[in-house]
């Protein structure tokens, strides 16, 4: 593998940046900007009263990550309120996830953390009613081809992404946190039960503490979105240490409430990487305890060799012959863990021969 020793040493301890020499500090920008993580690492830098100290150079890209960081803040706080803006008249509680979780809750993970788009949550009964309540607000769907908008509404665990026709920003309507023919079969319904209020609005919560842990493993760990894939490990890495200290009886219950969601595996890939490749504290005993989820010993090697891989920035600087493969793999083990084998192949082989022909057109 070759070098990412600036980005993965300051992930693991921001003071490490104190030695950088100016060719370092290069390579470590341009590496957090390639795995969206700039932001992060300011942040880190400032909570620490560190940032002062970078010289003037890289410190001026730093600084600027933490304004467009902080813009984005506050657009996600507007977007959340225009949101529920549009679904007032609709009777059903709404659940922020992933990043506009963090924003609301005011949690670590948020503070210096770049933002694609929204997520919320609502139960499938209420799904018609909240998609025509948000196009009434100026929200259109996307993906309009209609292979495309059966795949989403038979199969998937949202609807098809929404975009809003002046403001521009995309979001994603959740009915469950994975798709409905995936293997994994976690109960939205005990995802809501156990939803927490947001202070300062009505009828909006984020999950609870252990099951926000969850979902963020799932995400990372049964998707294919893999450039972003170091962020959303830093995502973990900030909620574990956060809900470690902070949540009552979090580490004791964490492995029990996985057992109860059908997440065992993708909690056990979090707590190995996030405490082998970041360092995070994890006690001992949940980590035992989270070998419950474990697959075999081969595979393991074999995910081991994949996801260390894949999660490092998609720059010159990190990688090596295997990364674009090992990336490949686990984009199809992504769908793999989605569909079973007859509906996988079906839409590979749509995707494949049949939208490419249909673009010309």
């Amino acid at each position: 593998m070759k070098s990412c020793d600036p980005i993965n040493r300051v992930l693991r301890d921001p003071g490490a940046c104190s030695s950088f020499n100016l060719r370092q500090w290069d390579l470590l920008i341009r590496q957090a900007r390639h795995a969206n993580l700039l932001g992060r690492i300011a942040s880190s830098l400032a909570e620490r009263q560190l940032l002062e100290a970078v010289p003037d150079k890289p410190r001026s890209h730093l600084e600027a990550a933490l304004v467009v960081a902080e813009r984005q803040v506050q657009a996600v706080q507007w977007e959340v309120k225009c949101i529920m803006q549009a679904l007032a008249d609709v009777d059903t509680p709404v659940i922020l996830l992933k990043g506009a979780a963090y924003v609301a809750s005011q949690l670590p993970a948020a503070n210096g953390r770049l933002f694609a788009d929204v997520d919320i949550l609502v139960p499938k009964s209420q799904l018609d009613a909240v998609e025509m309540a948000l196009k009434l607000h100026g929200w259109i769907t996307t993906h309009h081809d209609a292979y495309d908008q059966r795949y989403y509404r038979t199969w998937m665990h949202e609807l098809p992404p929404m975009q809003h026709l002046t403001r521009e920003t995309v979001l994603d309507v959740h009915h469950t946190i994975l798709p409905e023919t995936a293997r994994l079969r976690p109960d939205p319904q005990k995802l809501r039960e156990a939803a927490i209020p947001v202070d300062g609005f009505t009828n909006v919560k984020v999950l609870a503490p252990m099951d926000m842990v969850l979902h963020s493993a799932t995400h990372l760990f049964h998707d294919g979105e893999l450039e972003h894939s170091l962020r959303d490990l830093v995502d973990l890495d900030s909620l574990l240490r956060h809900f470690g200290k902070n949540a009552p009886g979090f580490w004791q219950t964490l492995v029990k409430r996985a057992q109860e969601l059908d997440l065992t595996r993708p909690l056990f890939y979090a707590l190995r990487y996030t405490s082998c490749i970041l360092d995070t504290p994890v006690p001992a005993e949940t980590l035992e305890a989270a070998k419950i989820g474990s697959p075999s010993k081969l595979t393991v090697k074999l995910m081991d060799a994949l996801f260390s891989r894949a999660m490092q920035p998609a720059h010159a600087s990190c990688g090596d012959l295997l990364t674009g493969s090992a990336c490949r793999l686990l984009f199809l083990r992504s769908h793999w863990l989605r569909m079973p084998p007859p509906l996988l192949i079906q839409h590979l082989l749509h995707k494949a021969f049949i939208s490419p022909r249909d673009t010309q057109y």
